[in-house]
């Protein structure tokens, strides 16, 4: 494979591997899990690694995994990898311990969920060259689902129009001045589940990008067949 060709704006790409895992029933990481060969975190940092718009990349997992992340960056020739961080007692704290090892000067943050291994180089791109123009963007998909707002007792009070629902998804990307105002502006931000969610409380549009609906996150140990027959079935098609 050709070396990609480089962004002229500075990106850092986050990828964060340091939850628990509970509901994959398993003792160690699920990013470290085997997928089709490879580590599941494996699958996400090449992904990165040949996106045309990322310039680095921090991975932040738990302690007992971090020897684990370098063995993958030599076996896998992750040449973008700049530094491994250790995670925090929560994702929001996991993300800003991951910031604090980015270059300082980065124009562009993309923040992505390590178990989201079946991004490609260019949904990757996608999202970012969108952040590129609109200075926020966030992949995410669109819900094909008739969706009810349901009452405390379980009765369903409403309907929503799923013209305008999406799942929200990573990466998630922010023009690097933009983001840090937001961090510097939130007290709450360690119980938030994803980083939009400090620009809805500063204010400021995302753009959403649909990458399609592929993009899934190993949560349950299901997932894992269902993303070797993707990942087998992108095979054949090449």
């Amino acid at each position: 494979m050709s070396a990609p060709r480089k962004s002229a704006r500075y990106t850092a790409a986050v990828i964060v591997a340091a939850g628990a895992s509970t509901r994959m029933h398993t003792e160690g990481s699920k990013t470290l899990l085997p997928l089709d060969g490879k580590p599941v975190l494996a699958h996400t940092l090449l992904a990165f690694q040949n996106a045309a718009t990322v310039s680095e990349i921090v991975v932040v997992a738990r302690a007992e995994d971090i020897d684990a992340v370098f063995d993958i960056q030599e076996i896998y020739g992750i040449t973008k990898l700049r530094a491994v961080a250790r995670g925090g007692a929560t994702r929001a704290l996991s993300v800003e311990a991951g910031l604090k090892k980015i270059r300082p000067d980065a124009d562009f943050i993309a923040i992505h969920d390590g178990a989201r291994c079946l991004i490609t180089p260019e949904g990757v791109d996608s999202v970012i060259e969108a952040a590129y123009r609109y200075r926020a963007a966030s992949a995410a998909m669109p819900v094909f689902d008739t969706v009810k707002i349901a009452t405390k007792r379980g009765y369903i009070a409403s309907t929503i129009d799923r013209n305008t629902v999406f799942t929200v998804q990573t990466p998630q990307v922010f023009q690097a001045e933009l983001y840090f105002a937001a961090l510097s502006s939130v007290t709450d931000r360690e119980n938030l589940t994803d980083d939009n969610q400090l620009m809805e409380k500063l204010g400021f549009p995302v753009r959403l990008v649909d990458i399609g609906r592929e993009n899934l996150k190993i949560t349950h140990p299901e997932d894992l067949s269902l993303a070797e027959f993707i990942l087998k079935k992108r095979s054949q098609t090449l």
